[in-house]
């Protein structure tokens, strides 16, 4: 932090914007054609960037940046704002107080987006704006290697936060390292932080606190040891006589130990990767995974498994028998036994389905999956409780997907889109796929559409996993410019829905008159959650009783000065966080070409080395007004318009005249036709047509000087409280002026400024916010979260094939055709390159009678659509510590069951509902007198 604010050793000042964009620009290219692993990247603000951004392109097109892939989600639009950027600022990336001399290093907060809140730049590129501006701190990261098979490149932006503990001391440390790490570097870490031999030494993996696993493989990466964010690490140190038993003894004493702690309460904290966590924890975790590591696993499994099911064997009916854990393959065997326990799929794979299999098809996997899949369902169906270890299934589930190899833990919704969509292709019907060119809807009827749409799908997809599971959907885009409508119907094989509690955002805008007939005030309103800027303008038009003759300007203000004007009216509000502070000024609508006026006050910091020029540090909210262009603007005339801004803050008693009698003052009647006086007009509120003449000026009232200073091309300050018969020459690139009120405790005595500080969030958390936020969730309002119609997001422009350009068009769904069996996918999990949030909102989902009647947009089915629930996946804990396991409903016996890997116990339909349920398989109830099909 004590070089947040260093000045720049390099200046730039000789160059120009063009000559700094050039530079970097060529630098970003040599980068990046030789990034490599190990590679350093550093952070830096978005706000910052982008406005250096801005600064470098005021004169560019839109492509300035061919070629560099770490700017493309920048925008280089035009800017209003041409000043130089000051000192790089990082300080809204990390957390107040922390330190790099601390362990853990400078913390950053742990929900930055990139794109949002920060870009990563290649390590020169850096360098070279460190040399010229300056600031920090540096937040510096390495690009690892990533993906399925290791060989993509990605910044570790938020390394591994692990906390050491030392036993028997009890002292304990936060480190910060990399997953790529070996576990000698850790050792060697600890054994540094703490003082200790190395020979002393052992390290555990001690998730939930206790000991899960010696870390004794020195070579191992913490990231194929499993290791997780904010995980516990113990540091034993151990008594040189007893070092080597000690160790072989607690190894021992684990291992005799899983299935005691088997019976231990099912509330117990979940083991690392989700060996076990939440209802019915895992038996047999530890020997799971000793056994997916020892040649005589086959052995092992079977004896380990003994008596573990839970289940009695009364009657006959099959379909309860568990999946050893592998280790963490909780997230495969819970997605496994919902498929498993698919009436449709069950009763297929128990006959005769190889002469469907499909053993050439280019998008498959040589019927190899569908086999797998199929034995193990055999198996699991087959009498008896043994549970059986899956490893044939996973072998071949790593061999054509990498991406669930290994022992990591996975999404396991993920996971069911890979089998859904992989067993259709090995069991695809239609051997050589007819191409197909569909036709646009042209103003055809919807009907018509669809079952083209249908029988196109259906002769080149036709399996059972498409009898059962798929759907068709209506999308219709709406272009925002040319209105061009372009409706397709797609098929569906599952629907994500989002958890979204409400589909509205409340928002709170500072809103200030420039006319200084009022305070400013503070306007909350409610605007779409998914909204753009023209929407929360319209909103708070409605609320401030905005005049026909007046509009709003919004900004967006940081550190007391203004961050970015909000006139594009399609800026998403998703880019405006709730911890912002946005302002908005009442101007006058006028043909006349004007600037804005920014008034930015300052004051002078006590107790303290200042940082600008004359010890003067912004503070407060600026205020904006216009200001003419085409007009000779006086010093005085600013003077003017300042004082009728600032009128409202004049204290009681001490009016403009009687500020006239202490201080010398500037007289309103300035000669010229044309002076600026007829801007002050404007920020009078003087809203007629003669609103840039001078007419009804009191020219024979005296006003008080103020300490203004105006900044002009060369960043130099120029006095207005002086020579006020001077004209001001405005820079003719430039879309703003720039002037700095400097408040004098004397002046303070005399104003009022208190309504121009504490200016308030955008949305300010309280008790009653976290509460709302709590509330339980319909499955219906998920549903019709969904289907709502919303902007595409900026990465997924449609291009119009009317304006033929990529327009960020309008998009709704609706259903049109639902499948036999309904897969709910509830998108509890969010991912970015450095970031995983996992929301714990309860959803209210029905388990009988769940009605879609009314959301089926083909109005010509009169059927009723009525689903019923007989399994899901559930999720306890966090991203990468967390724990599946699945309920389903055994529809021969009418009970519901949990299985929990080799677990498996009965549930009462009480216990189905809960936070933690993920994705929802629902069947289809057959009303009588209705002949269902795929096609309803």
């Amino acid at each position: 932090m004590a070089e947040l604010f260093m000045c720049s050793s390099t200046s730039s000042s000789e160059l120009t914007p063009e000559e700094e964009r050039i530079m970097i620009r060529d630098i970003a290219l040599a980068a990046e054609a030789n990034i490599k692993e190990g590679e350093i990247f550093y952070l830096i603000t978005q706000r910052w960037w982008q406005h250096w951004i801005e600064y470098v392109n005021q004169d560019q097109s839109n492509n300035a940046y061919d070629g560099a892939s770490f700017l493309e989600h920048c925008d280089f639009s035009n800017s209003n704002a041409l000043k130089r950027p000051s000192g790089i600022d990082n300080s809204d990336l990390i957390y107040e107080g922390t330190s790099e001399d601390s362990g853990a290093g400078v913390e950053i907060h742990d929900t930055l987006l990139e794109g949002r809140d920060y870009v990563l730049l290649p390590q020169d590129v850096w360098n070279q704006l460190y040399s010229w501006y300056g600031g920090g701190p540096t937040l510096a990261r390495k690009a690892i290697c990533s993906g399925l098979s290791q060989t993509e490149l990605a910044v570790e932006v938020y390394p591994l936060r692990l906390q050491l503990l030392v036993m028997p001391k009890g002292d304990r440390s936060t480190i910060r390292i990399s997953k790529k790490e070996t576990i000698g570097q850790l050792h060697r870490q600890a054994c540094e932080i703490f003082d200790l031999q190395s020979e002393q030494v052992c390290i555990w993996d001690y998730y939930g606190r206790r000991k899960h696993a010696l870390m004794n493989d020195m070579d191992k990466t913490l990231d194929d040891a499993n290791i997780q964010m904010d995980q516990d690490i113990l540091v034993e140190v151990l008594n040189h006589m007893n070092s080597i038993s000690s160790v072989q003894d607690n190894g021992s004493a684990q291992r005799e130990s899983s299935s005691a702690l088997a019976e231990s309460s099912k509330s117990n904290l979940s083991i690392a990767g989700g060996l076990s966590a939440g209802k019915g924890a895992s038996r047999n975790h530890n020997a799971d995974l000793a056994s997916s590591q020892n040649p005589i696993s086959t052995v092992r499994d079977v004896d380990n498994s003994c008596g573990t099911s839970g289940v009695s064997t009364r009657g006959s009916s099959g379909g309860l028998t568990g999946l050893l854990n592998l280790g963490n393959t909780c997230f495969m065997n819970s997605a496994i036994q919902c498929l498993v326990h698919t009436p449709e799929f069950a009763r297929y794979f128990r006959e005769d389905y190889h002469q469907e299999i499909n053993w050439i098809n280019p998008l498959g996997m040589v019927g190899e999956l569908a086999l797998a899949f199929g034995e193990l369902l055999r198996k699991l169906w087959a009498p008896g409780r043994t549970p059986i270890a899956p490893r044939p299934f996973k072998a071949k589930l790593a061999r054509f997907a990498p991406q669930f190899s290994g022992h990591n833990q996975h999404d396991s919704q993920e996971l069911l889109a890979f089998l859904l969509d992989g067993l259709h292709e090995d069991l695809n019907r239609v051997k050589h796929k007819p191409y197909i060119n569909s036709r646009d809807a042209d103003g055809r009827p919807d009907e018509e559409v669809a079952d083209e749409y249908w029988a196109n799908h259906i002769a080149r997809n036709d399996s059972i996993i498409v009898d059962v599971c798929q759907g068709q959907y209506k999308s219709t885009l709406v272009c925002p410019v040319c209105n061009k409508v372009s409706v397709t119907f797609d098929p569906f094989m599952y629907l994500s829905l989002p958890l979204q509690s409400t589909t509205t955002r409340t928002m709170t805008v500072t809103v200030f008159n420039c006319d200084g007939t009022a305070l400013p005030s503070a306007c909350t309103v409610t605007v779409p959650k998914q909204g753009r800027c023209r929407d929360l303008i319209q909103a708070l038009s409605n609320s401030c009783s905005l005049k026909p003759n007046e509009r709003l300007l919004a900004v967006e203000i940081r550190n007391h000065l203004i961050q970015r004007f909000l006139e594009d009216p399609l800026i998403s509000l998703s880019t405006i966080k709730d911890d912002d502070h946005l302002a908005a000024y009442k101007i006058p609508k006028i043909n006349k070409k004007t600037k804005y006026l920014q008034l930015i006050h300052r004051r002078r910091e006590q107790n303290s080395e200042s940082h600008t020029i004359s010890g003067w540090k912004p503070y407060g909210t600026p205020i904006v007004s216009l200001i003419s262009c085409d007009d000779a603007v006086t010093r005085g005339d600013i003077q003017v318009m300042v004082h009728h801004m600032l009128s409202p803050l004049l204290r009681k008693g001490s009016n403009a005249e009687q500020a006239s009698n202490s201080e010398s003052s500037i007289p309103r009647a300035t000669s010229g036709p044309c002076s600026g006086a007829n801007s002050i007009e404007a920020c009078a509120g003087t809203m007629s047509s003669n609103l840039l003449n001078k007419d009804g000026i009191d020219s024979k009232a005296p006003i008080p000087k103020l300490p203004l200073q105006l900044v002009d091309d060369t960043n130099a300050c120029i006095d207005l409280s002086m020579g006020e018969e001077k004209v001001v020459k405005l820079s003719p690139s430039s879309a703003t002026v720039l002037v700095y009120v400097d408040w004098s405790q004397k002046l303070l005595e005399k104003y009022d400024t208190q309504p121009l500080e504490n200016l308030p969030e955008v949305l300010k958390y309280g008790p009653a916010t976290k509460k709302a936020r709590t509330e339980p969730l319909s499955l219906y309002t998920c549903l019709e979260a969904f289907l709502r119609e919303e902007p595409l997001v900026p990465e997924d422009m449609w291009y119009c094939p009317q304006c033929k350009e990529r327009r960020q068009a309008s998009k709704k769904l609706d259903l049109w055709r639902l499948p036999e069996v309904l897969v709910i996918h509830l998108k509890r999990f969010s991912y970015s390159r450095s970031m995983k949030h996992k929301l714990e909102t309860f959803v209210n989902f029905p388990i009988h009678d769940f009605d879609l009647t009314n959301y089926i947009a083909n109005k010509n089915n009169s059927r009723r659509q009525i689903y019923e629930l007989y399994a899901l996946t559930n999720h306890y804990g966090s991203m990468g510590s967390g724990h599946y396991t699945a309920h389903i409903k055994l529809l021969e016996e009418n009970r519901w069951y949990n299985f929990d890997d080799s677990h498996i116990s009965p549930i009462s339909e009480d216990e189905v509902t809960s936070a933690a349920a993920y994705v929802l398989f629902y069947r289809r109830v057959k009303t009588s007198g209705a002949a269902i099909s795929n096609g309803a």
